[in-house]
């Protein structure tokens, strides 16, 4: 898949149950795999209804690694700082060529 496919597709929308367990939709930002290892990662913002009581929170980027057996999706929270590093790096330099495609 090239960049220019990325930019007309529709929006992935998910479903992640919150601690309540209600199911909250979030918008795919971007799937990706880090250089080097079989782990592959997905950004996600909130569409929430409710955003214009905070603006802040709507800008809120999710990052959870995944592994997808057949239809089913399964999410994984990011814990470890080393990792987190590596999958904010490889979003923000993506973010970036993607910006720089753009521009």
């Amino acid at each position: 898949m090239t960049k220019d496919d990325m930019q007309y597709e529709e929006p992935e929308i998910i479903y992640i149950p919150d601690e309540e367990g209600n199911e909250e939709e979030f918008e795919v930002v971007m799937k990706f795999e880090v250089d080097g290892s079989d782990q592959k990662y997905m950004m996600v913002v909130p569409l929430n209804a409710d955003s214009d009581e905070d603006s802040e929170e709507a800008e809120e980027v999710y990052a959870f690694r995944y592994e997808e057996e057949g239809d089913d999706l399964k999410l994984y929270t990011i814990e470890d700082e080393e990792e987190w590093n590596m999958v904010e790096e490889t979003f923000n330099t993506l973010l970036a060529e993607i910006e720089e495609s753009e521009g």
